[in-house]
């Protein structure tokens, strides 16, 4: 049975004003959750780096430009983007990330013989091996 509808100019007109409207609005949602994680992330709990991560996917998502721009800080630095990308992904490696980024800022801030991170996780996986041998 054919369609009743008729498509017309107006319509599709109106569909794309309502797609930019809306992709506008995500992009704003996404800017003022990315804003509203930059206070929250020197707060104990650490909630600012998800949220932070969140708003990005939303303006990541939704506008071209913010893409172009993103592609081209990653190049431009890759050490320090990689990590939001890793927690960008579908299945995002939250535990693997911040691991390695307690570990960058270890080596960062501690000097060497202050730093336990490493020797701890020696210690442990040391400990797996020998109890399951």
């Amino acid at each position: 049975m054919p369609s009743l509808r008729v498509h017309r100019a107006s319509d599709e007109f109106a569909r794309e004003l309502a797609s930019r409207v809306g992709r506008w609005l995500l992009v704003a949602l996404g800017g003022v959750v990315m804003i509203a994680a930059v206070p929250l992330s020197a707060l104990p709990g650490h909630l600012g780096v998800p949220l932070f991560v969140i708003g990005l996917m939303i303006v990541l998502r939704n506008s071209f430009k913010a893409k172009r721009q993103f592609v081209r800080i990653q190049r431009a630095h890759p050490k320090m983007v990689f990590p939001l990308r890793r927690l960008m992904r579908r299945d995002p490696e939250i535990l693997p990330v911040v691991w390695q980024q307690y570990l960058r800022l270890e080596r960062l801030v501690l000097p060497r013989r202050a730093r336990f991170a490493v020797r701890c996780r020696r210690a442990l996986s040391g400990r797996r091996r020998a109890s399951a041998v």
